[in-house]
């Protein structure tokens, strides 16, 4: 069973709570904390209460959330949650990980239909010899070891959140004050990726956009959504208040090079 929701929404723990009323079938509810494509901050506490009271067991995937964005294990009821090295813990792609409430795992023992994915295999023979299984990026651990330290310094979660929403409120600020508009309200804009809706002026070419800025030291996401035209601008990484100021001084540059006298979209 699949709840769809619109792209720029988030996930309706209400609907959630009425489908597993109906359907006693579904054993696992999985959710993704921070939906990239449009930025959306899906409401995990909520969805976790009600899946717990269904006594059904949730599956979180915090890609882009782990490390900035709090859960707390011990108040939020899952049977496991995964994420990676980069995103917001500022690492390098190349590993990921998993966090699995113990007896979850053992009951996986047997249940992986992938033999490199075998989560329960890797754990006992770590438990067993401290090993990985297969040649580990060795590089990758190494930098991530380096980026955790780097983490803890600047406050953990909330001293790495904190740094992000400054970033995100100074990058929506700059846009709007341009003409632009996002995707989302404040309400559902999470700290970590913001989607901007295409300006409809003529002169606003996309690709152009993207190139001249490129040039100028800042490279953006083209959009992914169906529901508008939109390009996506990050706010994590080893970024700060002059990177964002930066970003936006770029942008406003390009605007003007292009002649474009509107950043507004389309009427909806």
């Amino acid at each position: 069973m699949v709840q769809e929701t619109a792209e720029d929404h988030p996930a309706d723990p209400v609907v959630l709570d009425g489908a597993l009323a109906h359907d006693p079938d579904v054993t696992h509810v999985v959710v993704v904390h921070c939906e990239t494509t449009s930025g959306v901050l899906n409401p995990v506490e909520e969805i976790a209460a009600v899946t717990a009271r269904h006594r059904r067991r949730l599956l979180i995937d915090a890609m882009s959330a782990f490390g900035a964005i709090p859960l707390d294990a011990r108040r939020v009821p899952f049977d496991a949650l995964v994420a990676s090295a980069n995103k917001c813990l500022e690492g390098v792609p190349g590993v990921g990980f998993a966090i699995v409430r113990r007896e979850a795992l053992e009951e996986a023992r047997g249940q992986a239909p992938s033999l490199s994915l075998d989560l329960h295999d890797q754990w006992t023979a770590m438990e067993k010899n401290g090993q990985w299984r297969f040649t580990p990026p060795t590089h990758v651990i190494a930098a991530l070891d380096r980026a955790l330290d780097q983490h803890a310094a600047e406050g953990g979660v909330a001293g790495r959140g904190a740094r992000y929403r400054r970033n995100c409120t100074l990058l929506v600020e700059g846009l709007r004050a341009m003409g632009f508009e996002t995707l989302l309200p404040d309400r559902l804009q999470a700290p970590i990726i913001v989607t901007v809706r295409m300006p409809a002026d003529p002169k606003f070419h996309f690709e152009t956009f993207y190139d001249r800025l490129a040039q100028r030291g800042y490279v953006i996401y083209p959009g992914k959504l169906t529901v508008a035209d939109s390009f996506r601008i990050g706010c994590i990484g080893a970024l700060g208040e002059a990177e964002m100021r930066g970003a936006l001084e770029a942008i406003r540059a390009v605007v003007a090079e292009l002649g474009v006298t509107s950043c507004a979209p389309a009427p909806a």
